[in-house]
């Protein structure tokens, strides 16, 4: 088992215990100890979207900065949220378009600038959605600045742990979507090195987003050996506090109480009661404690990617059914004499109860009886009419009824009437996207027949993908070779969409795009794509191609229903 390495240590495993992974030499234990005692006390939030912190002493000072100084003529500084190891963070205004942003400082000489800009260049490559992209990245000045997206509505898991653990669908959401996320990530070379709750956000409509991607590690001069298993630890701490409230180690960081001294890693389900077992294991398998992982007869997790399909094999967990409050019941209102004007009487009176005059029948209700009357004589009269005008004309011979009828039998078989077609199964897709699909464990709401629940891309900044592809979709498999008249989709939010089809020969799943051809294409919340002839085959593709606009304030696809007809 490879050691890991002494920067890559975001809050210290146990400082004079045994270390969760191989023993370290003596060296490499005080460099943890020195980066485990500067992080606790360092600020919980020290991103650009946290709270400040003081300036570490030794280290290059960053120039004098006040709110209003401009960068670029463009950036105009707000508020410094975080000054630590010779760096700055503030929050920012982007006058040109008029939005808020998060900015990192540093000066050009500091002995981290350059590392920090290639790191942030690298990460702005990226254009992954699900994390806070990277908009600029400058020297100039004698300054080096980081320009990141700030979310206003999104919260810090540190925040939202402060109230309490996750529930289990909350904690089920943010492990699959961290963990899927630096998958992507690893797979282009970059990682994190840094996933602390701080450095993780949920927006309004529950999509998880990772802040600092390669770029805080850069501020910090952390580096690793093994970036995979570091960031699979750092992704088990996450769920393992989500779980628990607790910090995976016996320092206390992040608003979060760590473990007892002196007796190790403790397995969540030991620390809470009613904790979710897949979950807990999961996060046991992350954090590779030896001993926990034997008793459980489940190999180690040491990459993202193996974290992802660990996911995958769980039973998949559903968020809770949505409560009701019952309306309260109706009571009637009792009104006394008293209240209007009227003498109450008095304790042991008793009082003749009046009689209530015989109704008044009007001018107008006897017009409206004799008016129903009418009616009713004058459409019975009519009825009778048409059943002998009809019973007189049964009698009389009508060629040209019957030749009609001939005609009609003549001209050919009835139409086919359309069958539903059942949907044997279907996978995300995504071939232009770093992950290949988007949100797999959710695919199966797309045809479950049920209008409340949905499969969902992620979050984009533009409706057509921030223009980084041209769409994404599922494939749908009708078990085998069938001939389809019509696709019903149903969606959440105006979306455009177009319907294409594999060819009647292939035996098996295309994988690539150009493998479809595009047979209808639709938009508005219902489309029905309906090609121009019957087209045989087995495998369809829905391919979303223009996303509507959420309450957030980004674009996204919601896929809530999908019908196969004949």
């Amino acid at each position: 088992m490879a050691e890991r390495s002494t920067a890559a240590v975001d809050v210290a495993d146990n400082s004079g215990d045994e270390p969760l992974t191989a023993k370290a030499d003596q060296s490499t234990a005080d460099g943890v100890a020195q980066n485990r005692e500067r992080d606790t006390k360092s600020s919980e939030s020290e991103e650009a979207q946290g709270s400040g912190g003081d300036e570490s002493p030794g280290r290059t000072s960053p120039p004098e900065l006040h709110s209003g100084h401009k960068l670029a003529r463009r950036y105009r500084l707000e508020e410094c949220v975080t000054r630590l190891d010779g760096f700055s963070s503030w929050r920012a205004v982007d006058e040109k378009l008029r939005r808020a942003v998060g900015v990192h400082l540093l000066p050009a000489d500091h002995p981290r600038a350059r590392s920090v800009l290639a790191a942030a260049r690298s990460a702005a490559l990226l254009g992954d959605p699900r994390f806070v992209q990277v908009l600029d990245a400058v020297e100039e000045n004698d300054l080096v600045y980081v320009v990141q997206e700030w979310l206003p509505d999104s919260t810090e898991l540190t925040t939202l742990l402060a109230a309490g653990p996750l529930d289990v669908h909350d904690t089920y959401q943010m492990v699959s979507q961290v963990s899927q996320a630096m998958a992507a990530a690893h797979r282009e070379g970059l990682a994190h090195l840094r996933l602390t709750p701080s450095a993780v956000l949920r927006s309004s409509s529950g999509q998880w987003r990772i802040r600092g991607l390669a770029v805080n590690a850069a501020l910090r001069g952390i580096s690793s050996d093994t970036p995979q298993r570091t960031d699979t630890e750092g992704i088990g701490a996450l769920l393992y506090a989500a779980l628990t409230q607790r910090w995976p180690y016996e320092n206390d960081a992040y608003g979060l109480s760590g473990l007892p001294k002196g007796v190790g890693l403790i397995a969540p389900d030991q620390v809470r009661a009613g904790v979710h077992r897949g979950l807990a294991e999961l996060s046991m398998r992350a954090l590779v404690n030896d001993g926990a992982t034997a008793s459980r007869q489940e190999p180690p997790c040491t990459t993202p990617e193996e974290l992802v399909k660990a996911i995958g094999e769980m039973p998949r967990i559903r968020p809770p059914e949505p409560t009701f409050t019952r309306p309260p019941d109706y009571q009637r209102t009792t009104y006394q004499q008293g209240s209007y004007g009227r003498q109450t009487p008095g304790p042991g009176a008793t009082q003749p109860v009046p009689t209530p005059p015989p109704p008044l029948q009007s001018r107008t209700g006897k017009a409206l009886k004799w008016s129903v009357s009418a009616l009713l004589i004058a459409a019975l009269g009519l009825g009778s009419w048409q059943l002998a005008d009809a019973l007189i004309e049964r009698g009389k011979p009508d060629d040209t009824n019957k030749t009609q009828t001939t005609d009609d039998n003549d001209k050919g078989a009835k139409k086919p009437v359309s069958k539903p077609i059942a949907i044997k199964g279907a996978r995300a897709f995504d071939p232009f996207g770093a992950d290949g699909s988007e949100n797999p464990e959710d695919i199966e709401k797309a045809y479950d027949s049920s209008p409340g629940t949905y499969w969902e891309t992620s979050f984009y900044t533009s409706a057509d993908f921030g223009r980084l592809k041209s769409g994404v979709g599922i494939i749908l498999d009708l078990g085998k070779v069938q001939q389809v008249g019509k696709v019903t989709v149903s969606f959440v939010g105006d979306t455009s969409v177009e319907l294409r089809a594999a060819s009647g020969e292939a035996s098996a799943e295309p994988t690539s795009f150009d493998s479809f051809s595009k047979i209808a294409e639709g938009s508005g919340t219902t489309g029905v794509l309906k090609p121009d002839e019957s087209v045989e085959t087995r495998y369809l593709l829905v391919w979303l191609t223009e996303l509507p606009l959420t309450d957030d304030g980004n674009y996204r696809g919601r896929v809530a229903d999908i019908k196969v007809t004949s």
